[in-house]
């Protein structure tokens, strides 16, 4: 005799399952919100120590918040029209010889490679580059509310406690403050520790590149900081074309680009990330490239500059919340 199993479904959770799916609908289209928030939120936790800084030595937190929030612009605006324009034209100028490069390493690769369709593409190529860059400046919206937000949480010190009392009793808003509180504190550390080390192996690359006498050193040497942020494979990627231009000058340049990105790696790996970081923001390489990956699916390239912070931020709030909830309830 068959048995038949019969699956109820209340109505409740039918209400939670709609509810849940219109909420990530409304979610995906605020994204450009919700991105905004978060840049917003990111450069407040990195700028709020020095503003605290400045408070304490009597200055107000308007005054205090307003001085860093422009000296804040007057670098970032310094980097991308300063900085970012020649080193995208060097990186143009590297990108147009690898072809002629890797021919003249081995001709072989000519029978593999079209190169007359590679240097027909190279000018899409160079517009996405440049395009990608002024992005994020192209939409006026997006920055001014992204700043407008930082500047604001900057200067309203105890907003969210403010709000969340609109929503908690005192002793609720208090915990979810704390756990923010906790969120702001390992934003602001990955944020000046990752810059840190961007910086600290862009600069010993360059140097370890120069000292070989590698060409196109700048652009190799900020490939390697950027790429910092993906480990285990970021450092083997960012090697890839000095070892293809070590390979052009001479077979036997390939042993010290070889040496020189190893010998970076083990002193971020041993030395400046563990002084750096202070183990406090490190998340597992596998967590990192699922973030990375997820992040340029969803929102691009933007999506794969918040991925870390974000998922710093996820987990960050569930550990939280997980701790208080294995903590004895006071009556």
């Amino acid at each position: 005799m068959d048995k038949t199993t019969k699956i109820e479904i209340s109505s409740r959770t039918i209400v939670f399952t709609v509810v849940f799916i219109l909420l990530l609908q409304f979610l995906w289209l605020v994204r450009d919100l919700i991105f905004s928030l978060l840049i917003a939120f990111i450069i407040m936790s990195a700028m709020k120590p020095a503003v605290s800084y400045l408070e304490k030595k009597k200055i107000p937190r308007v005054v205090s918040a307003i001085v860093i929030f422009v000296i804040f612009l007057l670098t970032v605006g310094y980097v991308f029209f300063g900085l970012i324009p020649p080193l995208l034209g060097e990186t143009t100028s590297l990108v147009s010889t690898l072809p002629y490069l890797l021919s003249k390493i081995d001709p072989n690769i000519v029978k593999f490679l079209n190169l007359n369709s590679f240097n027909q593409y190279l000018p899409d190529v160079t517009g996405q580059l440049f395009n990608v860059v002024g992005s994020i400046f192209s939409n006026a919206v997006f920055v001014l509310s992204s700043l407008f937000f930082s500047l604001y949480f900057i200067i309203e010190e105890n907003f969210l406690r403010k709000l969340l009392t609109q929503f908690f009793n005192e002793s609720k808003a208090q915990r979810v403050a704390a756990v923010f509180d906790r969120i702001e504190k390992r934003m602001s550390a990955w944020f000046w520790g990752e810059l840190i080390l961007m910086v600290t192996v862009g600069l010993l690359t360059f140097i370890g590149l120069n000292l070989i006498g590698i060409k196109y050193a700048p652009p190799l040497a900020i490939l390697a900081g950027l790429l910092e942020v993906v480990p285990n494979f970021g450092p083997i990627l960012s090697a890839v074309p000095a070892l293809i231009l070590g390979l052009s000058q001479s077979y036997f340049m390939a042993v010290p680009v070889i040496a020189l990105y190893f010998i970076v790696q083990q002193l971020e790996n041993n030395i400046i990330v563990p002084l750096v970081m202070k183990r406090a923001v490190g998340l597992h390489p596998i967590i990192t490239l699922v973030a990375l990956i997820v992040g340029g699916k969803v929102g691009g390239v933007l999506g794969v500059l918040l991925a870390i912070p974000t998922t710093l931020f996820i987990e960050t709030l569930v550990v939280e919340l997980m701790q208080s909830k294995k903590e004895p309830q006071t009556i």
